[in-house]
């Protein structure tokens, strides 16, 4: 019987029946995510709890609309990672989602954890950002898994994505370990064919063990030994693992490799030999010399830090070194040049694309509240999300973006060491979700040791950077259901803060007023600049503006906020009529009201 290919769309998903002898094969194409998140649900997995971070996010999206999986939005990593600890402790298999930042603030929790070990199975993802599409720094998170001491998978594409968490869960319980499974942009974002199974149940009962889940010094020194034991046996199955694949082709060059900078080199030289390392932590010594002795060139090939490079030098072992560069994500064209093979065709364009530069959406509610801000020439620590596109010209307002929840911190010594030099001019502005993550304990700081310092709350109602999650200041959980909602004016004033105050930054008087007010106080103060992110679907906007031509004198005061719905045409404003929201922030800057709706 010939075989019959037919694609399908269904339910949101590709699938594809391969008819053959009779049977019929059901495939989905799937973001690497959503293959995650299908493998949670296959291996068994009832409780998974994480904070959105971009490329991470689908995962944790994607099993809320599974069944038999507990899923949640935590407060921030630490929390989510502690969640699913308990979950683990309690005999139920658990995991959780961050992005590589994420792991940072989860690293407490892992590094003690190691030393615990679990109960049932514990699946920990963590997503690099090689080229920085969405974060503050290129951090290569398999130098987590060797300084905490546990293993770590890396898949390559959707199929192995979903066949490694099931046996991440395995070698977790088997290991008694929590295991990392590292993911990177494109493996994350990437749609591949997979073949998916049916879920199995997994539970085991908790029992009382002391010595194992009290980490006090006594019993972390009994449990240190057998962590240093536990590695070394994980090294042992990593030689033998069927993650870790031998192919062996033309030898006169052989790579080792893996995730994404596999499948480039596989494009570019397909008739190398390859040791491809699902394994990154522990590496297999034994397997890397086996196939060290058989080729005649040795290259290592792996994106950010030289991780299995020093390793393989470690052992004693010569390498062929190309230059690669340790900054940014590798593409094929990059590789061929560097290996002198030719490069991959690319589609040429006869005229050069213009840059299209990040900025604040047509209504977006920060804008007004940062034209005020660089009115009244404050001095802006700014913190994660999108209003850190108030960094961008013709704003140009934040001048400074750490990490989550540092903006106030950073404002409280910024005013502490410089006194009345900044005290009136600096603010802090940090988004309701960052608050919640990890800038209450900043707040409570400038509170208990009484700083001088003014925060603004940015609260656009959603968690808007990671593309509108919800979060403990909504009022609702991952599925859109009802759940407890936190009130961030009582919080404020219950951690101490006296003067707290909301604005509407579509209204730019009483966002000069109210900074003016609180920058003028001799105390901490808050002010929640409050109204909902212009994309949310619920939120209904009002008529578009046009602009009167003959009342428009072309001065371009409408220019300065920078909205991407107002340009210049012959010398006068116009709007996008399909991007303007009407919310007049524009209309307010015009000294000749040239702004009006259609009548």
């Amino acid at each position: 019987m010939p075989v019959v290919l037919t694609f399908i769309f269904l339910y949101g998903n590709f699938f594809l029946l391969n008819f053959k002898k009779g049977s019929l094969i059901l495939k989905r194409l799937l973001l690497g995510n959503l293959a995650a998140a299908q493998g949670l649900w296959q291996a068994g997995c009832d409780f998974i709890s994480s904070y959105p971070g971009t490329p991470s996010t689908e995962i944790t999206e994607a099993t809320a609309t599974l069944p038999d999986i507990y899923s949640e939005w935590a407060p921030n990593e630490k929390v989510a990672l502690e969640s699913a600890f308990g979950a683990s402790l309690a005999g139920h298999r658990a995991a959780v989602a961050q992005k590589h930042v994420g792991l940072n603030v989860a690293a407490d929790p892992l590094f003690t954890m190691s030393y615990t070990g679990v109960n049932a199975g514990l699946v920990i993802f963590v997503a690099d950002d090689p080229g920085l599409h969405s974060s503050q720094n290129e951090q290569d998170s398999r130098n987590y898994a060797k300084a905490a001491k546990v293993p770590m998978l890396e898949p390559s594409n959707s199929q192995e994505i979903l066949d490694f968490t099931i046996v991440a869960f395995d070698l977790s319980e088997q290991f008694d370990t929590p295991v990392l499974i590292r993911l990177n942009t494109r493996v994350a974002h990437s749609q591949s064919i997979v073949t998916t199974g049916d879920r199995v149940s997994y539970s085991k009962p908790y029992s009382k063990d002391i010595s194992k889940f009290v980490m006090v010094p006594a019993f972390a020194k009994a449990r240190h030994p057998l962590v240093e034991k536990r590695i070394q046996d994980l090294a042992a199955f990593a030689e033998s693992s069927n993650l870790n694949q031998l192919e062996f082709n033309d030898t006169d060059i052989g790579f080792i490799t893996s995730s994404s900078a596999y499948l480039y080199l596989k494009e570019i030289c397909p008739d190398a030999s390859f040791l491809k390392l699902g394994i990154v932590h522990p590496l297999p010594d034994n397997l890397i010399r086996q196939f060290a002795a058989k080729v005649n060139r040795l290259v290592v090939v792996e994106e950010l830090d030289p991780f299995i490079l020093d390793h393989v030098k470690a052992l004693g072992i010569n390498c062929v070194n190309i230059n690669l560069p340790c900054i940014g994500e590798f593409f094929p064209n990059l590789l061929a040049d560097k290996l002198g093979k030719p490069t991959p065709p690319t589609i040429e364009l006869d005229e050069n694309i213009p840059a299209r530069p990040p900025v604040m959406c047509a209504g977006c509610p920060h804008r007004g509240l940062f034209y005020s801000l660089k009115k009244n020439k404050c001095t802006v620590l700014g913190d994660i999300g999108c209003y850190t596109l108030g960094a961008m010209p013709p704003l140009s307002t934040i001048e400074m973006t750490l990490c989550m929840g540092a903006s106030i911190g950073a404002t409280h010594g910024f005013n502490k060491v410089l006194g009345t030099k900044s005290e009136g001019k600096t603010v802090a502005v940090i988004g309701d979700s960052t608050f919640i993550h990890s800038g209450m304990t900043g707040l409570t700081n400038v509170a208990y040791n009484q700083s001088n310092s003014t925060v603004i709350i940015l609260d656009n109602s959603i968690t808007g950077m990671t593309g509108h999650q919800q979060n403990p200041t909504t009022g609702l959980n991952i599925k859109g259901d009802p759940a407890g909602k936190v009130d961030l004016e009582a919080l404020c004033r219950a951690m101490g803060i006296n003067r707290v105050r909301v604005v509407d930054p579509y209204d730019l008087k009483s966002c000069d007023t109210a900074i003016k007010e609180e920058l003028a106080a001799k105390e901490p103060s808050v002010i929640i600049s409050r109204r909902p992110c212009a994309l949310l679907k619920n939120v209904k906007h009002k008529p578009p503006l046009h602009v009167d031509s003959d009342k428009c004198i072309g001065c371009k005061s409408c220019m300065k906020i920078g909205c991407p719905a107002i340009s210049m045409k012959n010398g006068k404003a116009v709007v996008d009529q399909t991007q303007c929201v009407g919310c007049e922030v524009c209309s307010q800057l015009c000294p000749k009201k040239a702004f009006a709706r259609e009548s």
